[in-house]
């Protein structure tokens, strides 16, 4: 029955069925045929699934991620930027990166850290010289770490999965998500240096720091309230995205009064049509995962591996290679709920921490938002610059070179996601 289960789910995406749909549909057919449960019971399993306080961090992180994509705090962060990198080799290409990881502490969505700063920095970097599919790729590539930054939604999402502390997720995901930014600024760099992008603004000067400083202090403490405050022990990850919300709706109507009625309404419509599509993926994938307990996958997959006599590190690299060709074909937030149940136990079997995995997934997941047939970061990006696909792809393709030798450290250096917690 479980071999059955995944050809009707592989079906079902094939055709274009969206993937909730295809995750509750596949199971109601199974449970049908096995006849043991009455179906009746299905629809009470998929309301339990919702019934979990750290789900409700999921929502308002992403109603506070829109009220900081429009309420003036994109710009102020470019500045901010632009006044501490600006003057390097290919400086606004550098501007992006690092303006992308100060709106990633802030959004928790990859979509939204590509859509808000790309819409700024694209047509600079096009008015600036920088070729157009370079600029775009630069944007998609950074959105990347708005998922791996905290907070990030699918690290939300991935806690509630595995039953672990999303505020050490949280915490684990700093050292990643900026070793990540860094190194596609390392790329970055040297192909401007071959293309011959220069400096794009005046010369370093700390007065310009300052003044940008003070013009962004609001939106970078943001992240620090957030973080300080799981970290502090002040609030839980799901009271600290309430926060979020509150300081956003404040700064953006209050202070930069970049934020009317109608832009607030629209807002709200657009988290609560995105957030209704995250919650009726878990609530399909819940009688899923009930399924493949029945079936006892999750064992199963556990017992081959470890039965084959692999070494540990082949095994971890055979899941990376996994996640990343799920994440090519699979939307970040379903293959997370979808997986977890299945890859944690092999993780932990080898002598993974349950938190550095997660950091794993994340990370592995992040590159399909930069790959075809999903990579929604990509296809962001590719609106904003104006582009095409395919030369898009090509521009992107030393980045996402980049970001799997991020990945290996990652991996292999449980250090760098741990030494923090």
């Amino acid at each position: 029955m479980a071999l059955l289960l995944f050809i009707l789910l592989a079906v079902f995406i094939v055709i274009n069925v969206p993937i909730a749909i295809s995750l509750a549909l596949a199971s109601i057919i199974i449970f049908a045929l096995i006849g043991e449960i009455p179906l009746v019971i299905l629809p009470q399993k998929m309301f339990a699934a919702l019934d979990s306080f750290p789900l409700l961090a999921a929502p308002f992180f992403i109603l506070a991620g829109k009220l900081m994509e429009v309420g003036g705090i994109s710009e102020r962060l470019i500045q901010f930027a632009q006044s501490l990198v600006g003057q390097f080799k290919g400086g606004l290409a550098h501007v992006s990166l690092v303006a992308c990881m100060f709106f990633a502490a802030i959004s928790g969505s990859a979509s939204a850290t590509t859509a808000a700063i790309g819409g700024i920095m694209i047509p600079a970097m096009i008015k600036a010289g920088y070729d157009r599919n370079f600029a775009t790729a630069i944007q998609a590539v950074g959105g990347t770490t708005g998922i791996i930054i905290p907070p990030s939604v699918p690290l939300v999402l991935y806690g509630v999965s595995a039953g672990v502390s999303i505020s050490s997720l949280f915490i684990a995901g700093i050292v990643p998500g900026l070793l990540i930014g860094f190194s596609l600024m390392v790329i970055a760099y040297f192909i401007s240096r071959k293309k011959g992008y220069g400096s794009d603004v005046e010369k370093f000067k700390v007065k310009n720091i300052w003044t940008s400083f003070k013009e962004a202090i609001l939106a970078l403490l943001m992240p620090i309230i957030i973080l300080g405050g799981i970290y502090g022990g002040l609030f839980t990850p799901t009271e600290a995205s309430v926060v979020a919300v509150v300081y956003g709706f404040i700064i953006g109507v209050f202070v930069y009064k970049k934020i009317d009625f109608k832009a607030f309404k629209g807002m709200l419509v657009s988290s609560v049509v995105t957030t209704s599509v995250i919650l009726f993926i878990i609530s399909s994938a819940s009688i899923f995962g009930m399924l493949l307990t029945r079936e006892k996958v999750p064992q199963s997959v556990a017992t081959s591996l470890m039965e084959a006599n692999l070494p540990p590190l082949v095994i971890l690299l055979l899941i990376n290679l996994l996640l990343l060709v799920v994440g090519t074909f699979m939307e970040t937030i379903a293959a997370i709920i979808i997986l977890t149940p299945i890859l944690l136990p092999v993780a932990t079997q080898i002598g993974l921490d349950p938190i550095h995995f997660g950091i794993i997934m994340t990370a592995n997941l992040a590159i399909g938002l930069v790959t075809p047939p999903v990579g929604v970061s990509l296809f962001v990006g590719s609106q904003i610059g104006n582009t095409k696909l395919e030369p898009l792809v090509k521009a992107a393709f030393p980045f996402i070179i980049m970001m799997i030798i991020d990945i290996l450290l990652i991996s292999f250096i449980p250090q760098i996601s741990l030494l923090s917690l």
